[in-house]
C-alpha cells in the first residue's frame, strides 16, 4: 500500500458501542464494507430491529456494502470478504468470533477494540463485570486478533475511573467514546504495519463471560458496597431484582449510605422509604434504591411506589 493511501477497512460491529468507533473508521479510512448481526425481533411487539451500527453505516453513504450474514464460517462468506482486497478489519463488539480464515484476509492484520485493560476481563461482557467485581478503573485495548478469546498482542490502552454511581450502561457510553479516539491514535501505524505489539501477560488473565439472567439478584446477606456494585454492573441488563411477596422487583440508582450506619435489622429489611429512596439493611451497612419498578408496572422513584403502599418499612426482600 502507498505510504500515502487510505488502508480500506472493512468494519465489522454490531451495538451502540460500536457506532463511534464507526464513524472514527469511515473519517479516516477507505471504509469499503460494514459487517454487522442480523436484524433481530426486539421490543413487546417483536418487530423486526437493526442493530445500530447497520443504522449507522446506513447514513455514512449510500452504496456501502453492508453484510448481515447468519454465518460467518461458510465459504460464501470468505469469499465475499476476500472480494474487498482489505488492509484492516477492525472489529468492535461484533458478537461473534471470526474463524482464522476470516482473520488470514486483511494485508494489515484484523484488530479489536475490547472494553477492558487486557489480560483482565477477556470475553464478551468486560465492562459489566468491571463494575460488578468492583474494580476502581477501566478501560479500552487495541489488540491484534489471533485464534484465542480474546488473547492477541496489544497495541495500546487507555485506563479511566469507574465513578461511584455509575451504571454499565453509563460506562460503556464512556469507553465507546474512548474507545474510538484510542482506535483513531493508532490507525496510522495499524495501517503502515509499523505498530508496536506487546504480548498479554498469561499469569494475569480473568475472564468476563455473558451475563445470565440470574445475575440480576441481589444478595442482601452481602455488604452494601458489594450490593451495590452488582446493582449497578446489571444495569442496564439483566436489571438488579429482589423478591418481596413471592414477586420479582427491579431496583435502580442504588447509593450506598454514609461509612459507619449500620442497623441490627435482618438483611433484606426495608429501614425507611423517602425522597432518598428505599433504604435497605445488608450484610453490612445500608443502601437506598432511588427507583423502584414492581411487576407489571413502570419503573417510578421509591416515594412515589411507596405511596400507593405496594411497598412499606419492615417488609423484606429476599
Amino acid at each position: 500500500m502507498p505510504p500515502t493511501a487510505r488502508p480500506k477497512t472493512v468494519f465489522f460491529g454490531s451495538p451502540d458501542f460500536a457506532v463511534p468507533s464507526l464513524d472514527r473508521v469511515a473519517a479516516d479510512t477507505d471504509l469499503v464494507a460494514v459487517v454487522s448481526q442480523p436484524d433481530r425481533p426486539a421490543g413487546r411487539g417483536q418487530e423486526l430491529s437493526a442493530p445500530a451500527v447497520k443504522r449507522r453505516a446506513q447514513s455514512l453513504r449510500a452504496n456501502l456494502p453492508i453484510l448481515q450474514p447468519e454465518k460467518i464460517r461458510t465459504p460464501e462468506f470468505e469469499r465475499e470478504l476476500r472480494a474487498f482486497e482489505a488492509d484492516l478489519f477492525i472489529v468492535v463488539a461484533y458478537g461473534r468470533i471470526l474463524p482464522p480464515a476470516l482473520l488470514a484476509i486483511p494485508r494489515r492484520g484484523p484488530w479489536n477494540v475490547h472494553a477492558s485493560l487486557l489480560p483482565s476481563l477477556r470475553g464478551a461482557a468486560p465492562i459489566q463485570w468491571s463494575v460488578i467485581n468492583g474494580d476502581a478503573e477501566a478501560g479500552v485495548s487495541i489488540m491484534r486478533m489471533e485464534e484465542g478469546l480474546d488473547t492477541g498482542p496489544v497495541v495500546t490502552s487507555q485506563a479511566t475511573p469507574i465513578g461511584d454511581t455509575e451504571t454499565a450502561g453509563d460506562l460503556s457510553l464512556r469507553l465507546s467514546h474512548l474507545g474510538a479516539e484510542l482506535l483513531g491514535s493508532v490507525l496510522p501505524q495499524l495501517a503502515s504495519g509499523s505498530a508496536a505489539l506487546s504480548p498479554q501477560d498469561e499469569s494475569r488473565f480473568t475472564l468476563a463471560p455473558l451475563l445470565r439472567k440470574e445475575d440480576g439478584r441481589l444478595d442482601f446477606s452481602k455488604p452494601a458496597r458489594v450490593v451495590s456494585a452488582r446493582a449497578r454492573g446489571v444495569d442496564p441488563w439483566p436489571g438488579a431484582s429482589a423478591i418481596l411477596d413471592d414477586q420479582v422487583v427491579k431496583l435502580f440508582r442504588p447509593r450506598c449510605e454514609p461509612s459507619g450506619k449500620g442497623t441490627d435489622q435482618p438483611s433484606g429489611t426495608v429501614l425507611a422509604i423517602d425522597e432518598g429512596g428505599v433504604h435497605v439493611a445488608c450484610g453490612e451497612g445500608v443502601i437506598a434504591f432511588a427507583e423502584v419498578q414492581l411487576p407489571g408496572k413502570k419503573r417510578l422513584p421509591a416515594s412515589v411506589v411507596a405511596s400507593g403502599r405496594a411497598l412499606a418499612v419492615g417488609v423484606r426482600f429476599v
